[in-house]
């Protein structure tokens, strides 16, 4: 081995040309292809269709959104016990949103009856006798449907810290985390005082009793913040998922607003009044379908949700232990009633500015005078000035309701009405068909 290398060094080797080693040195040096320029190849084969797919695996599935369980109750409200709504907030979340999307039932109730004195033959040993007895005699009973007016999509709600809420306790309780304490009694009173108001005057469930009348109150009314507590939505959902308490439930209230209730009751009383009826009248705002309850997965919180079987439980005074259990036990019960959704009738929206559009004169148009009179016409009633700019009001106003429906109301009293379904238009608007008639 020594001898080979030392003959090795004696050898010269030739030295290859300058020009072809500065050549093989720049190749070297040149940076790797493009994608493109390898795509072109006609040894690379790509296929945009094909996926990769690991051996003896399958493709992921796609997202779908959970599927919770839930039944209707009598009312229409809606009622679940599925066991991942109450183990994930975002399921929870998800599915109280899912539920805003189907609006409550709103219905005006007209009733009117009186008492008329009756007279039947009872047997009293052998012989018969005559005796007089009161009976209730129903004269009309009607219902419109107002809750096809709504308008728009829901708006989500909360309640104000500083409100008096079921937070996660059998009592009401002010505050959130640990600064929540037990509110005081007047508090309560106050709080629902104001609901009632709110309630009959209209309006959205989080205008509080703090709230003073301005010369903009319309549009300040339907843009303030309508999240008054300091938790979101999605943060409650965590809050009551995280609870293990045995009997606890979250409720999401649906509330219909924008019309002053009070206002139409008190219109519909007096078109009743001038048919000179004389009886005992009821008129009265039904709502329906207006809760989503999600409750505890247990037994016995499903053996509560059954009307028949709470009933049993009354008649065996077996429901009062539990309602001991429920109020006082650490881990008994527990209700989170603060937030919801808000549905309006008739909102105030800020207006878009005016497109300005070139002046085009249709001379040979025999309608034009009419149309430009309906055109101001609906720009007046529906166009409101304000100090923050013009606003226009969405949806149906109270008034307008009123105008369509008072005739009805009037004919349906005169004529001794008695109908179970609600009635969703007016008897003097032309039937649709007839509109189809050349020159009706």
């Amino acid at each position: 081995m020594l001898l080979d290398t030392e003959q090795n060094k004696g050898k010269q080797y030739p030295v290859p040309d300058n020009t072809h080693a500065t050549s093989s040195a720049s190749a070297l040096q040149q940076p790797p292809p493009t994608f493109e320029e390898s795509a072109g190849d006609h040894v690379l084969q790509f296929s945009q269709d094909e996926t990769f797919t690991p051996v003896g695996g399958e493709e992921p599935p796609p997202f779908v959104p959970y599927d919770a369980h839930f039944f209707t109750s009598h009312s229409g409200d809606i009622i679940s016990h599925d066991p991942h709504l109450n183990d994930d907030g975002e399921a929870l979340y998800r599915f109280l949103l899912s539920q805003a999307s189907t609006s409550p039932a709103v219905i005006l109730r007209c009733r009117g009856s009186h008492s008329e004195t009756r007279t039947r033959m009872v047997q009293n040993g052998p012989s018969m006798k005559t005796e007089q007895y009161t009976a209730r005699t129903t004269d009309f009973e009607f219902c419109i449907d107002v809750g096809q007016h709504i308008v728009g999509d829901p708006t989500h709600w909360s309640c104000a810290d500083t409100t008096p809420a079921y937070r996660g306790r059998m009592y009401q309780e002010v505050g959130i985390c640990e600064e929540k304490q037990k509110a005081k009694r007047s508090e309560i009173k106050a709080a629902n005082l104001w609901d009632s108001e709110r309630s009959r005057r209209g309006f959205p469930p989080w205008i509080g009793s703090d709230y003073a009348w301005r010369e903009d109150q319309p549009y300040i009314m339907h843009t303030n913040s309508v999240l008054k507590s300091s938790w979101t939505l999605r943060q409650w959902a965590d809050d009551y998922c995280a609870s293990r308490k045995y009997l606890k439930e979250f409720n999401y209230r649906k509330i219909a607003y924008g019309w002053n209730f009070e206002a139409i009751k008190v219109a519909a009383i007096s078109v009743i009044n001038s048919t000179h009826y004389r009886g005992d009248l009821s008129v009265e705002f039904e709502t329906s379908e207006s809760l989503v309850s999600v409750r505890s997965h247990n037994y016995l919180s499903r053996a509560l949700s059954n009307r028949w079987i709470k009933f049993l439980l009354f008649l065996t005074l077996i429901y009062p232990f539990i309602w001991l259990f429920r109020r006082f036990h650490p881990r008994g019960g527990g209700r989170w009633d603060v937030c919801g959704g808000a549905y309006a009738l008739k909102r105030i929206e800020q207006a878009a500015p005016a497109q300005q559009f070139p002046d085009v004169v249709h001379s040979e148009n025999p309608f034009r005078d009419t149309v430009e009179v309906l055109d101001a016409t609906a720009q007046s009633s529906s166009m409101v000035r304000s100090p923050g700019g013009r606003i226009k009001v969405a949806g149906l106003r109270e008034g307008e309701w009123f105008r369509q429906w008072e005739g009805t109301i009037r004919r349906a009293v005169l004529n001794r009405l008695q109908e179970a379904q609600p009635l969703t238009t007016p008897d003097d608007q032309p039937a649709p068909l007839s509109l189809l008639l050349d020159g009706y």
